[in-house]
């Protein structure tokens, strides 16, 4: 039985994160009722991605230059490595505008249930880096997970002979959240972060 153009089309939006068959089959439909304003376009776009975006040597980020703009950046502080898993996590963080140091993506954590550990993730890249003489700070900025704490206990323990202050990022209330809809460990973590009023 063969598959379709429409199927495979499909098929393919469906791997992406978010979209399940359903989605998937609405997105197809409206690619394909939208060929010259939206599908075309996406098929070019995908094509120029897939041709000229690389992986920073440095830092690990997506970009068009190696190393990335972000590493290239002389204006960017270059004492200050601040440690995320994802590139996704670096785009978020560069988001808030109020960053203006290097970073450091890990590709992940280390995760014994899914075979993850230290040698597939780019710890030994990051002790190499953060033990360069201008560097006096990593910043960790992984995910409040069991994964993503593991992992900065982790490299807190490879980056002792580094040197250099290693911080996190705080967890707690966010801004506007109100007690009650809290959980459990979000309190917690606020609760043993508080800082003077």
């Amino acid at each position: 039985m063969t598959v379709s153009h429409i199927d495979k089309l499909i098929g393919l939006l469906a791997r992406l994160p978010g979209l399940g068959p359903r989605s998937a089959r609405r997105a197809a439909l409206q690619l394909l009722k939208k060929r010259e304003s939206l599908l075309a376009p996406l098929a070019s776009a995908l094509t120029q991605a897939a041709e000229t975006i690389r992986i920073c040597g440095e830092c690990g980020n997506l970009d068009t230059t190696d190393p990335c703009a972000i590493c290239g950046d002389p204006e960017r502080d270059q004492s200050l490595i601040c440690v995320v898993e994802e590139v996704a996590d670096l785009w978020a963080v560069e988001r808030s505008g109020i960053y203006r140091g290097r970073y450091h993506v890990l590709g992940g954590t280390l995760s014994a249930l899914d075979g993850v550990g230290p040698e597939e993730l780019k710890i030994a890249r990051l002790v190499e880096r953060a033990s360069a003489p201008q560097v006096t700070e990593v910043i960790l900025a992984t995910n409040a997970t069991v994964d993503g704490q593991t992992t900065a206990h982790y490299v807190v323990d490879r980056l002792a002979s580094c040197g250099v202050e290693v911080t996190r990022l705080a967890h707690g209330l966010p801004m506007g959240g109100e007690l009650d809809y809290l959980d459990d460990g979000t309190l917690t973590a606020a609760l043993k972060a508080r800082s003077p009023a």
